[in-house]
């Protein structure tokens, strides 16, 4: 049975799997780092170093669990692109030395295309796999992408952000309103607290490419929105809260923000949901033959992202991964890679992280 070692590093999360067959996970672990939180977002400089921290102990970890050795494995596929540069650097040349070292073969695998087959991995895990054609629609801080996948490997980008990726914005109109960075979740927490209606955001009008997305004027109107009122009392407790205690409870949460700001949270998700979710319709009534639609990335775990798609007229089936491999994680890096490897598609050791790599 092969045994594939996966290794990503695209971001901020160093993560190892070994996975066994097409769909037996024998382990997986994910190192979080937690150094970014007071800059308000990632910074490249100090997510390079973490990894370098974290890599030899995750993978020794990832083989312990799973009860092997480096001379049990039949690959190592590590994320080559998309992704920081630094970050992806010290994944992939980590691979490259297991590779050199064991003489197994390497696999470069697009970390958007570990998405996809998070998705696709535990469906056929389920017994319910995903029927193709599909649209796949990722959705992280990075990344928002809706792809034609007429099967697995085969791609063809319909359209992508002009500006902010969709966990972007989140992030971004948290940390103006003062919820702290990763701000999605908190986001996702109190939007049910606030009428999702009361503020009207005006979609974007997109030339071109009506596929394509664009979150930078909603971050723009939101912070229009603040400006035209007197919240820096109100800011200024969630910041202090935040310093006092990183992870605050609903409760903490709700103590600091009055029901005019749950309003104007619960407003900005269920624009960005709407526009989600329209695209996806968009392109399904579009594209003759779709079946399905696979919706991965970070933003999967919104809990008012999974529950407006089972609600929306999307027109075909939906798909989510767990909120487990919904996130950066190596399983979904293994998962690309075993196709590949039975492709016999190795990478050389001469291949180079690429930050911009493209899926189709």
């Amino acid at each position: 049975m092969t045994r594939i070692l996966a290794i990503e590093s695209s971001c901020d999360e160093t993560a190892a799997a070994i996975l066994e067959g097409e769909t037996r996970v024998l382990s997986s672990v994910v190192a979080s780092q937690m150094v970014h939180g007071k800059y308000g977002g990632v910074v490249p400089e100090l997510a390079s170093r973490e990894h370098l921290r974290a890599i030899v102990p995750v993978v020794r970890e990832a083989l312990e669990t799973a009860g092997l050795k480096f001379t049990d494995l039949d690959a190592v596929a590590a994320t080559s692109g998309p992704g920081l540069a630094g970050s992806l650097l010290v994944g992939l040349t980590y691979a490259k030395a297991i590779s050199f070292a064991t003489g197994i073969p390497l696999i470069a695998v697009n970390h958007i295309e570990g998405h996809i087959h998070a998705v696709i991995l535990e469906a056929a895990a389920a017994g319910k796999p995903v029927e193709f054609p599909a649209l796949a629609l990722i959705v992280s801080g990075g990344h928002t992408h809706l792809f034609e996948a007429r099967e697995p490997g085969s791609y063809r980008l319909l359209g992508r952000t002009r500006d902010d990726a969709a966990g972007e914005a989140f992030d971004k109109v948290a940390k103006l309103l003062g919820f702290g960075y990763p701000g999605g979740p908190v986001i996702d927490l109190l939007a049910p607290r606030g009428n999702a209606l009361a503020i009207r955001f005006t979609p974007a009008n997109m030339k071109g490419n009506k596929l394509d997305f664009s979150f930078s004027g909603l971050k723009t109107a939101v912070l229009r929105w603040v400006e035209a009122r007197d919240m820096e009392a109100e800011i200024a407790a969630r910041k202090a809260l935040l310093r006092g205690n990183p992870k605050p409870s609903l409760e903490e949460w709700l103590a600091v923000t009055p029901p005019a700001t749950l309003d104007l949270v619960a407003s900005f998700q269920h624009t960005v949901i709407g526009e989600l979710l329209r695209h996806a319709a968009r392109a399904a009534e579009s594209l003759e033959g779709a079946r399905s639609l696979i919706i991965s990335g970070g933003v999967a775990c919104n809990s008012g992202l999974r529950a407006a798609a089972t609600q929306h007229a999307v027109g075909v089936p939906v798909y989510f991964p767990t909120r487990a491999l919904s996130t950066d994680n190596a399983v979904m890096i293994a998962a690309a890679a075993y196709p590949l490897f039975r492709a016999g598609k190795f990478a050389s050791l001469e291949i180079a992280a690429e930050p911009n790599l493209a899926l189709a």
